[in-house]
């Protein structure tokens, strides 16, 4: 999404010396949908989060991709524990109540001056403690263990919605950087995916080089070479004043396919030889060279976590990489279960399922798919569940068959029912398994915070006095507000396709000094609104 956005900004403004080098064989990185049997699902983006000041919904509303006036359905949880027992839904409601008013405290520490209590440190400890102040009041046991029970499975779907393991990793002071647009989470009807079309659609077809993942990024071929003078490069591109998008996405495909990037060139091997300069040199797997003035990476934060200190030359500053280094970029992943025909309530919409605490550390292989909080309804015949951090991976590495299976005995056993039937179809996600997005999302991690992310959205210029800067990076995990989120690689990409176009020569702002005699006359006359 962040590339595909630079691109439309480049083309929208009259500037198509570009190419996108797309490592997957698609566009749309973790943006993907695939058919099953008798639905259309989204494998990675799900919802368009907010509405108001959000781009994605401007471009899906401007395309008919979404109805203006959005009417939610009606939804029924229900909870229910391993005996197969029903919680009362005002006992689910009383703790779910106190749950978001939990969470809602902990984000207010971002903008407040008040420190947490001493040794709480993350989001996971901080409602921990107010859970346990809260259960204290109740004079029953079995009460207590019953919303204790509920605050840990609330707490399991907060680690989807984060993107970590356990919300013990999730930074306490930096919750509330993150910024929720209002008006709710929209669906696309069609599926997410229908928003690629209309971002393609202004970029010739040329444009996007599919599998062609990148190896080397050579931004500074002055340091590299002393002077990269390229006369023997007769078969590269002679257009001296190229910009390259690398767009290697994020996606959750079911058969992995290869990461996407974008740069612009020709190959003209029938011209003559010419000295060339260029300030990057692009290398893909494939042995290909691209060369150019400037480079947008949009590589996912999980990719770079694995490769960002082999992939430049120069390294990264070592502000960067560490920044890399703190924040944390989990896995999350999706379980779809496609049934021949219905066999809930049609009234229920999602089942929470209250696990057990064990009371010792479990192998994960016995354990992982109690790190699934609920099925959900998709459709009358399609459920999804969602699961994270080392469940998720360890969930990877299983079969589609074993997961069907192994979800098949929860709900018959949270549901007390032997008789529910087995999935005609399964399908799981397996994002840290992507060699090009190698996991989900990025959070702010115990002891990272906001500016890291800036750091990492910091551009590099190849010498002190450039006017532009030539290597440049987009992705959710830039925007210091938006991370994680498809509006925020959106914008991340069109922040650096448009500091790219912005005039070399902007007129200086001056301000109007006064002198010391007059200044106390020129405060006066200040007006406040």
């Amino acid at each position: 999404m962040a590339g595909l956005a630079a691109a439309n900004y480049f083309v929208k403004n009259g500037m198509e010396d570009f190419i996108i080098l797309e490592a997957r064989n698609r566009i749309g990185g973790r943006i993907i949908s695939i058919p099953m049997k008798n639905h259309k699902v989204e494998l990675g983006a799900n919802w368009i989060h907010g509405v108001l000041g959000n781009p994605i919904f401007e471009i899906a509303t401007a395309n008919g991709l979404v109805n203006i006036i959005n009417i939610p359905k009606p939804h029924k949880v229900i909870a229910a524990t391993e005996d197969g027992k029903q919680v009362p839904f005002g006992v689910l409601q009383e703790i779910h109540e106190a749950y978001v008013c939990f969470l809602r405290r902990c984000e207010e520490y971002f903008l407040c001056q008040y420190l947490p209590p001493p040794d709480i440190n993350s989001v996971g400890e901080h409602i921990n403690l107010e859970a346990t102040i809260y259960l204290e009041r109740l004079p029953s046991s079995e009460e207590k263990k019953l919303r204790r029970l509920i605050f840990d499975c609330l707490l399991k779907r907060e680690t989807c919605i984060s993107g970590c393991n356990n919300m013990d990793d999730i930074d306490l002071l930096e919750l509330g950087s993150y910024t929720e647009l209002q008006g709710g989470n929209i669906m696309i009807p069609s599926g997410y995916s229908a928003i690629l079309e209309p971002l393609k659609k202004l970029i010739a077809p040329e444009k996007i080089l599919s599998n062609h993942p990148v190896k080397k990024v050579i931004w500074d071929s002055e340091q590299h070479t002393s002077t990269r003078q390229i006369d023997d490069m007769g078969e590269e591109s002679e257009d001296s004043d190229q910009t390259v998008i690398e767009d290697i996405s994020r996606a959750n495909s079911v058969n992995t396919n290869n990461p996407e990037v974008t740069a612009p060139l020709t190959e003209t091997p029938q011209k003559p030889k010419k000295k060339l300069f260029h300030s990057v040199e692009v290398i893909c797997e494939n042995g290909q060279s691209f060369y150019a003035n400037h480079v947008i990476c949009t590589i996912p934060l999980g990719v770079l976590k694995d490769n960002a200190n082999t992939m430049f030359e120069p390294a990264l500053p070592r502000y960067k990489m560490e920044s890399i280094d703190r924040l944390l970029f989990s896995a999350v992943d999706k379980i779809f279960l496609e049934y021949e025909r219905p066999f809930l309530n049609p009234d229920i919409t999602e089942i929470m399922l209250l696990w057990e605490t064990p009371s010792c550390p479990e192998d994960l292989a016995q354990s992982w798919y109690k790190k699934i909080y609920s099925f959900s309804k998709v459709t009358e015949t399609l459920l999804l569940g969602w699961v994270s951090g080392k469940e998720a991976e360890y969930m990877e590495t299983l079969s589609m068959d074993e997961v069907a299976v192994t979800c098949t005995k929860i709900l018959r056993k949270f549901l007390n029912d032997p008789f529910i039937p087995e999935p005609q179809t399964c399908v799981c996600t397996s994002w840290k398994k992507q060699p090009y997005t190698r996991g989900s999302y990025t959070a702010i991690a115990v002891g990272a915070s906001q500016s890291d992310i800036e750091s990492l959205a910091q551009p590099l210029f190849k010498n002190v006095h450039d006017k532009k800067p030539t290597l440049l990076f987009a992705g959710e995990h830039t925007h210091s507000s938006f991370y994680s989120t498809v509006h925020g690689a959106y914008l991340s990409g069109q922040t650096a396709a448009r500091r790219l176009l912005a005039p070399d020569d902007t007129p200086e702002s001056t301000l109007d000094c006064p002198g010391t005699a007059d200044l106390n006359t020129w405060i006066q006359g200040v007006q406040l609104g």
